[in-house]
């Protein structure tokens, strides 16, 4: 999975034209910054992941589509074993349609996912 996003940001900037250091120079950092991330020594900051996306452009979730499918599956099964909620909980009508629509959004963006 992280093979997959590590793969993906090498291909996008030879794609884009640009060098380790033409993206170094663009996220404020080092070229070596670049190679750790196309290595997968070490995962993009949130501001780097968001300058990428633009650099790319790409969005977010194009550039990490596989941990995103996973994050979505056990998100899924976390749902089928939530547990109940505590007696008198004030917020529990509120705590309901969160997991309901968390739900219905986890349904579509499968099915979406598999074509159907």
């Amino acid at each position: 999975m992280f093979d997959e996003f590590t793969f993906d940001l090498k291909v996008a900037r030879k794609r884009a034209g640009l060098t380790q250091v033409d993206c170094g120079h663009l996220l404020g950092a080092s070229d070596n910054v670049i190679s750790q991330l196309e290595r997968g020594q070490r995962l993009p900051t949130l501001r780097e992941l968001c300058s990428l996306s633009l650099i790319y452009g790409r969005s977010f979730e194009c550039l990490y589509a596989d941990l995103l499918r996973d994050v979505r599956k056990v998100l899924t099964e976390q749902l089928g074993s939530m547990p109940e909620a505590p007696k008198g909980w004030p917020a529990e009508q509120a705590r309901q349609r969160t997991l309901e629509r968390l739900a219905r959004r986890l349904r579509e963006e499968s099915d979406a996912s598999h074509g159907a």
